[in-house]
C-alpha cells in the first residue's frame, strides 16, 4: 500500500512538472509571438489603423450636353425641328478620395477637381456603406472642396495636425484610392515645402512635395505624419514626373474649409483704394 502511494505521488510530481514545462513553453512561445508582432507593428501601421476608417472613396458623375456638328448649326429654325441633333447628353464618371473631418455632421474634405461639375456624388466609407453626397463649397484656386453626407450615427473622423512645423525628410503616409484601388497606403518623406506648381492654366502655391506615390484617385485623401495626424490633402494634378507628389498643407486647408462652410466660396481680399497721379494742381489744392 505504501508503495502504491509512493508511485502515485511520484506520478503526480511528474505530471505537475510536465504541466509546468508545457505552460512555460506555451508562455515562451506567446511571449516570442508578441515580441515579434510588436516589432512588426511599426508606427506606420499604427498611424494607418488610426486614420483608415476616416478615409472615403468618392465617385462622381458628370452630365454634359454636347452639340454635335450640323451644317445649319447657327440657325434656330433647325434647332426647333431637330433638337436631338443639336443637344445630346453624355455622362462620364471619375474616382477620388476624401477624408472625414467632422464625423457628427458628415463633413468631408476633398479636392475641387474631384467634384467639379459633378451632377451626382457618391461616397463609400471604409465599412462599405454608401451615401449620397452634396457639395457645400469649392475653391478652384486652392483645389479644395467640402462635401456633406447625411448620417444617423457619428462616423470616424481624422485628427487634423499642424503643417507649420514640417521637417524636410520626415516620414509621411498617403492613403487613398488610386485607380479605384480602395484604401491604398503609400509611404515616403517630405521632399520640400512651399512649392509652386503649374497645372494647365493655373498656378498652385504653398504645396508640400513628397515622394510618396500619389496617383489619380488619391486626390482628396489625407497625407499623414508618423503620429497619424493629417498634415495635408493629397492632390494628383501633376502627372509629368514619377516620384513627385503634392499635398495642400492642412493649416491652409483649415482656413479654406472654414470659409467654404461659412459662405460656400472663398472670397478674395480687396482694398478700397483708388490711385491718382499727384499733379501740381492737386498738390496746390491739398
Amino acid at each position: 500500500m505504501r508503495n502504491d502511494q509512493k508511485v502515485n505521488k511520484m506520478w503526480q510530481r511528474r505530471c505537475s512538472i510536465a504541466l509546468l514545462l508545457v505552460a512555460l513553453t506555451i508562455g515562451l512561445h506567446l511571449e516570442r509571438a508578441e515580441a515579434k508582432e510588436s516589432l512588426r507593428r511599426s508606427a506606420i501601421v499604427v498611424a494607418v489603423e488610426k486614420v483608415s476608417p476616416a478615409v472615403v472613396n468618392i465617385s462622381t458623375t458628370v452630365t454634359e450636353k454636347v452639340s454635335p456638328f450640323f451644317p445649319f448649326g447657327g440657325d434656330d429654325f433647325f434647332k426647333d425641328f431637330f433638337p436631338e441633333m443639336f443637344s445630346r447628353e453624355y455622362q462620364h464618371s471619375s474616382l477620388g478620395s476624401g477624408v472625414i473631418i467632422d464625423g457628427e455632421k458628415g463633413y468631408i474634405a476633398t479636392n475641387h477637381h474631384v467634384v467639379a461639375r459633378a451632377t451626382e456624388i457618391k461616397v463609400i466609407t471604409s465599412n462599405q456603406k454608401e451615401y449620397k453626397g452634396r457639395s457645400l463649397g469649392s475653391d478652384p484656386r486652392s483645389d479644395l472642396a467640402v462635401i456633406k453626407i447625411d448620417v444617423k450615427e457619428k462616423l470616424p473622423e481624422a485628427k487634423l495636425g499642424d503643417s507649420e512645423d514640417l521637417m524636410i525628410g520626415e516620414t509621411v503616409i498617403a492613403i487613398g484610392n488610386p485607380f479605384g484601388l480602395t484604401h491604398t497606403v503609400t509611404t515616403g518623406v517630405v521632399s520640400a515645402i512651399d512649392r509652386s506648381v503649374r497645372a494647365e492654366d493655373r498656378i498652385y502655391r504653398h504645396f508640400i512635395q513628397t515622394d510618396a506615390s500619389i496617383n489619380p484617385g488619391n486626390s482628396g485623401g489625407p497625407l499623414l505624419n508618423i503620429d497619424g495626424d493629417v498634415i495635408g490633402i493629397n492632390t494628383a494634378i501633376y502627372q509629368k514626373a514619377q516620384g513627385i507628389g503634392f499635398a495642400i498643407p492642412i493649416n491652409k486647408t483649415k482656413r479654406i474649409v472654414k470659409e467654404l462652410l461659412r459662405a460656400g466660396e472663398v472670397q478674395p481680399p480687396w482694398l478700397g483704394l483708388d490711385l491718382q497721379e499727384l499733379t501740381p494742381e492737386l498738390k496746390h489744392h491739398f
